[in-house]
């Protein structure tokens, strides 16, 4: 007869995922506050490194490259946790996308979009940036931009959906006036006017 202790078990530490979560988070952390203090050009690795409290080494299998830390840091900010949940399937958007009164959704979508670029716009500064001398970063950049416009054409096609844009405005021409107005940039320029 088989006991219930004789049937194998995956292996799962709660602990090391909490540890390894934890070390991944500081070190996302530390280069975050390193890049706007700093700069990404300047920031090194080893200075990274020393911020979080752990070797060279560390910061490699644990979150890879500059670049890497800085999309990581990048898109932590945007969402506000570090949680693996696009924007896009997070419930705020959810609940807005299912809204029926096309104020309604507008005025959720840019209530949400506000709260994003108080929270961006700095980081995204340092990210602009850094596109200028590191094409992984220019990558990444152009990849989150796109997806910014991807998700205001998303909100935008619900609006027209509802009977909520202007005769004669396309979803193209709509979502892109909608991308300008949400850019951390602009954002940046009327608040730290």
């Amino acid at each position: 007869e088989r006991l219930m202790t004789d049937v194998p078990r995956p292996y799962r530490s709660t602990l090391r995922e909490e540890q390894s979560r934890g070390t991944r988070r500081r070190i996302v952390d530390a280069g975050a506050g390193l890049f706007v203090e700093r700069g990404y050009v300047p920031t090194t690795i080893d200075a990274i490194a020393e911020r979080a409290g752990v070797s060279r080494r560390t910061v490699f299998t644990s979150v890879g490259s500059k670049a890497d830390i800085l999309k990581l840091a990048f898109d932590w900010t945007l969402a506000g946790d570090d949680e693996p949940v696009a924007i896009a399937d997070r419930p705020v958007m959810q609940r807005l996308m299912q809204a029926d009164d096309p104020v309604e959704v507008l005025e959720a979508w840019i209530a949400m979009n506000a709260a994003i670029a108080e929270r961006i716009a700095t980081l995204y500064l340092v990210f602009f940036v850094a596109a200028n001398a590191d094409a992984d970063v220019a990558n990444l950049l152009a990849t989150s931009d796109g997806h910014r416009l991807d998700g205001a054409r998303q909100v935008v096609a619900r609006l027209a959906e509802l009977g909520g844009l202007r005769p004669g405005l396309t979803i193209d021409e709509a979502a892109v006036i909608l991308d300008v107005l949400i850019d951390p940039m602009t954002h940046r320029r009327f608040v730290d006017i």
